[in-house]
């Protein structure tokens, strides 16, 4: 492989168990890393100064990636190409990190601006391929001045401003090894800030990705089509049922076994279901809040 023109910006917290392998699967390609970290009280820090790593401090509370990121952009001296956003519980593989590399170089002085990463989730140590879920699609790579990402509270997407996207054909991965309470965690953090995005959101052209100068691609903006102007439309005591119904029977995730079942349990009765209580707590507090529904 060839080293393409492009600086990966890893944002991290307490992600010694991830970081090595992320930042190694990517190092063959890409010029420069940033890791901006948000004040970790493990080893991550040091890991990825061993790795060649250049790294940006930002204890960020509440810690947000979208704020977080573009830090990284503003502070990180970029002179590269290509900006390659990429978390520490992801990893390319050889056949990934290829095609990407031939897709920066190919596309230099092209009009494709972005690149699409595909992933495949494991989740409790098993990949996920059912329920929806399988690939998942992320745009993660753009030329720089070319895009940004979009300064929201949750389901934060990277966006061009001109310009068209093309998808990597070979899967990554996206392999979370903290274990579940650690996916506990951090999905109570993702609950209160879609809460707070429910509030923010909902009433603008935001909640769609449609109108503006910047765009999102076409399954982020019907992903977050169906989020916003379908999901929560449902009434609360409903939704989380459908969610499961829909990932477990209908896109058919009982056929990842009982890890399947597990995580479209967790996502729909317990992530989706904080999501819609602590709405509901936000609105007893400020009464003159209404549900969107």
């Amino acid at each position: 492989m060839t080293m393409a023109d492009i600086t990966a910006i890893i944002l991290t917290k307490n992600e010694e168990v991830n970081i090595e392998k992320c930042i190694r699967s990517i190092k063959p390609i890409v010029k420069r890393i940033i890791v901006v970290d948000s004040g970790s009280s493990d080893r991550t820090v040091d890991i990825a100064k061993s790795l060649g790593a250049d790294i940006l401090v930002n204890e960020l509370k509440p810690f947000l990636y979208a704020k977080q990121f573009l830090y990284g952009m503003e502070n990180g001296n970029i002179d590269t190409k290509w900006v390659f956003r990429i978390d520490a519980d992801e990893e390319l593989t050889e056949e990934s990190a290829k095609e990407i590399d031939r897709l920066c170089n190919e596309n230099e002085d092209t009009d494709v601006n972005g690149i699409v990463v595909r992933f495949e989730v494991n989740f409790m140590g098993r990949p996920i391929r059912h329920g929806g879920v399988y690939p998942l699609r992320k745009l993660l790579l753009f030329k720089y001045g070319k895009g940004t990402i979009e300064d929201r509270c949750m389901d934060e997407h990277c966006i061009l401003f001109e310009g068209r996207s093309v998808e990597v054909s070979h899967d990554s991965l996206h392999h979370d090894d903290k274990g579940l309470t650690a996916w506990i965690d951090k999905h109570n953090g993702y609950s209160t800030r879609e809460m707070q995005d429910y509030f923010n959101s909902t009433r603008s052209d935001l909640a769609t990705g449609l109108g503006g100068e910047h765009s999102l691609d076409a399954k982020a903006k019907f992903k977050r089509f169906l989020r916003w102007k379908i999901y929560y439309k449902l009434p609360a005591s409903f939704r989380a049922y459908a969610y499961y119904f829909y990932r477990y029977y209908i896109r058919m995730g009982f056929l990842d076994g009982r890890e399947g079942r597990i995580f479209c349990f967790m996502q729909a009765y317990w992530y989706r279901f904080l999501v819609d209580a602590k709405i509901y707590e936000e609105m007893k507090k400020n009464p003159e809040r209404e549900e969107n529904a």
